[in-house]
């Protein structure tokens, strides 16, 4: 799940203040610092992962192939918004988020450079990546200060482990059976971080308010 770091801090200095920092809007890595803080970067990474989720609910008559290529361009997608959302954090709490968006991309890579494998083959990138982000994003949620929604995000994490345990222990027959699964996972993991970037959005209004 990518949560910024200083959500709950709109009151804060720089990017959380709204104010421009002198000389900081020409450097990339403030500009993606305040990329990834925003509860807009946060509600597209719900979208990415609420819309992969729902059709695959809806079309579970999908072939592997489609499959595969569904969860390879979602793992890319998520990869990709956990490598931004890691310039809005500090110090030792980018290395969770870096790992996390490397695991993404080189899954992703994986599922879309092979997609006719087995169904065995996917259950087992499916299950790694959901056992190892659990436990990252774990870890995340105990070391982060200020994190919102805390309680919310580790309890999506505790679930991704639990996901990722049972699809590397009973390893889906069928198609059908694993499309279930994962359809269900990014649809809740979705939703949960709509709830979280809705959630942002009021903090940061906050101060605008009370300013009239």
């Amino acid at each position: 799940m990518t949560v910024p770091r200083d959500a709950a801090e709109p009151t804060g200095r720089g990017r959380g203040s709204g104010r421009a920092v002198p000389g900081a809007m020409d450097d990339p890595a403030h500009v993606l610092a305040r990329l990834g803080g925003s509860w807009t970067w946060l509600m597209g990474s719900a979208v990415a992962t609420l819309v992969p989720g729902v059709l695959v609910l809806v079309w579970p008559e999908a072939t592997l192939h489609v499959l595969a290529v569904l969860i390879g361009l979602y793992l890319l997608s998520a990869g990709v918004f956990r490598f931004v959302a890691v310039f809005a954090r500090q110090g030792h709490e980018r290395l969770p988020g870096l790992l996390l968006a490397v695991l993404y991309v080189l899954a992703g890579v994986l599922c879309l450079r092979n997609p006719l494998q087995t169904i065995a083959a996917l259950s087992l990138i499916v299950g790694m990546v959901w056992l190892v982000s659990g436990i990252l994003t774990l870890y995340a949620a105990l070391v982060t200060e200020n994190l919102p929604h805390r309680g919310l995000v580790m309890g999506m994490a505790v679930l991704a482990v639990v996901a990722g345990i049972v699809v590397l222990a009973l390893p889906a027959e069928s198609a059908r059976a694993l499309t279930r699964l994962l359809g269900l996972w990014l649809t809740l993991l979705g939703l949960a971080e709509a709830v979280v970037a809705l959630g942002l959005r009021s903090a940061l209004r906050v101060p605008v308010t009370r300013a009239r």
